[in-house]
């Protein structure tokens, strides 16, 4: 990964969207690009859960709720670059792959609806987001956690396309499920992210709103990499 010049580290770069919109291969693409630090909130929320898969919690059971709360307090959190890929360490454990197991997926949005997790988590990626240079992806971060973000871009696909994308990377994996499944649990976890009462889903006000339905991973990194260069020209670099 090549170095980011001390200009290029002035700018932080908010991504945001539903599930499946893509958002975390463009900003993972993004950051590479440009040299940047890349954090993904959202593999955060999934190792609270895949936490609270190995504790045998229930997300159901209002003792085990306060139980994964205080799991979340206590983990810590460690993004890499290693051999050019992003690698996700929590507690000093690499879960970069199980936290993209469907148990863990289905867990995590009711997870991340529980208030004293989102506090917990909202803390820990407003302190990642106080260096320069930072692409960060979620579903508050232009609205909450980096409200004064350089630039926000709020990624967005047909529900049907992004239930298509996440199927095919699960049958990858070696997961067979049917596709109808990963829709109706897309379409779900819209309802339950836009409706949740502690920072629902929404694009900031001043985000730029992307639909790369039909675009490629290229394109979707070319017009990132173009709205970069507007930005630094009304800064007047």
């Amino acid at each position: 990964m090549s170095q980011a010049s001390a200009e290029d580290r002035e700018l932080r770069i908010a991504i945001d969207g539903p599930a499946g919109a893509g958002k975390s291969t463009l900003a993972r693409e993004l950051a590479r690009e440009l040299g940047y630090i890349y954090v993904d909130t959202g593999a955060m929320y999934r190792a609270v859960a895949y936490k609270a898969l190995q504790a045998g919690l229930d997300v159901q059971e209002e003792a085990d709720r306060k139980r994964i709360a205080e799991i979340a307090a206590q983990m810590e959190f460690q993004f890499e670059w290693q051999d050019d890929q992003f690698r996700l360490l929590v507690d000093g454990e690499d879960v970069t792959e199980a936290v993209r197991s469907p148990e863990v997926e289905r867990l995590s949005s009711p997870v991340s609806a529980i208030p004293e997790v989102r506090q917990e988590l909202v803390a820990a990626q407003k302190a990642l987001a106080q260096v320069e240079g930072v692409v960060m992806e979620g579903r508050d971060i232009g609205t909450v956690v980096m409200p004064d973000a350089d630039l926000k871009i709020f990624l967005v696909a047909s529900p049907e396309e992004r239930a298509r994308r996440r199927w095919r990377q699960q049958r990858e994996r070696g997961i067979s499920r049917p596709y109808e499944a990963v829709l109706a649990e897309t379409i779900e976890r819209d309802r339950r992210d836009s409706t949740r009462a502690i920072n629902p889903l929404k694009p900031a006000e001043d985000a730029v709103l992307l639909d790369d339905t039909h675009l490629s991973r290229r394109e979707m990194l070319a017009r990132a990499l173009e709205l970069v260069e507007e930005v630094r020209r009304k800064r007047g670099r």
